[in-house]
């Protein structure tokens, strides 16, 4: 392969690169294999706490592209700078975090996934990738491999590989989806059944005999919480949680009780920490704000 080639190559990838930065696609450059560059000497085995974007920040400044997923970036300073510039000579692919762009890719190794898919899933824009191909939904949630066979989602604290914009219209991210990774982990890893996450917990007039709301509203209400809860994914969850615990304690304040909350605070706890806000600091914002309503 000759020089000017690598050139052309390494120039079209990082113009690429910019362009997606510019929409808010935070992007990186995977090198042979199709993996991240390895950390440099001062981040290896974490020794500097990790990047301040990943589930516990830490103190790392490092200008290289450390940390995988966590590395990637909408800054064109930073992808233009010396410290990336080896990488993106080096690189033989290009990756997107698609939680940090607000997306969720369903990545169907197979043909049996992706005909699985195309009977099952809503929908949305579509990329082909060699094996298969990328569904991607606007929305975020937890990443996780092998929710089922051939199909792994890829969405918060994971990257993508970029394969071209795809097509079709992008549909928001269905509750199927996002029930594949409630199913994934209702199971050990052994097979044996174990309890379900505790934001499944049912909330129905048995634990509320005294709300005059129907279950439905209560249901669609508590929904639309979760959401706000989940979209805070890099910053802000904690705060938003306590909003919502506020806003639902506000809807119950003429109830003549009990009302159940307890319960419906316990799926908002849940879900903070889903998305990385520490169980003491969840559970406090939601008393806080289903007592401060009172």
């Amino acid at each position: 392969m000759t020089q000017p080639t690598l050139i052309r190559r390494e120039g079209a990838r990082l113009r690429t690169a910019l362009g997606l930065a510019n929409r808010s696609v935070p992007v990186l450059p995977l090198r042979a294999g199709k993996v991240p560059f390895g950390n440099c000497p001062a981040c290896k085995d974490n020794a500097c706490g990790g990047r301040p974007n990943m589930k516990t920040p830490g103190p790392c400044t490092c200008p290289r592209p450390c940390h995988a997923w966590a590395a990637a970036t909408t800054d064109p300073a930073t992808l233009t700078g010396r410290p990336w510039a080896t990488a993106w000579a080096q690189a033989q692919a290009m990756a997107y975090h698609p939680g940090g762009a607000g997306l969720t890719v369903v990545d169907l190794d197979d043909a049996d996934a992706v005909a699985w898919a195309h009977r099952t899933l809503p929908a949305t824009r579509i990329v082909l990738t060699t094996r298969g191909e990328h569904w991607i939904y606007r929305g975020v949630m937890q990443s996780a491999n092998g929710v089922r066979p051939g199909v792994d989602v890829k969405s918060a604290m994971q990257y993508a590989r970029w394969l071209g914009p795809g097509t079709g219209t992008m549909s928001v991210l269905p509750d199927v989806v996002r029930g594949l990774l409630v199913k994934e982990e209702t199971n050990s890893p052994r097979g044996g059944l174990v309890s379900s996450p505790p934001d499944r917990a049912a909330w129905d007039h048995r634990v509320a005999t005294g709300c005059r709301h129907t279950e439905r509203y209560v249901r669609t209400g508590l929904e639309r919480g979760l959401a706000l809860v989940r979209a805070r994914r890099e910053s802000g969850a904690g705060s938003q949680v306590f909003g919502v615990a506020q806003f639902i304690a506000k809807q119950h304040a003429d109830c003549p009780g009990p009302c159940g909350l307890d319960i419906l605070g316990q799926q908002l706890i849940t879900t903070a920490v889903s998305v990385g806000v520490p169980e003491p600091y969840a559970a406090r914002a939601v008393t806080n704000g289903l007592a401060g309503a009172a």
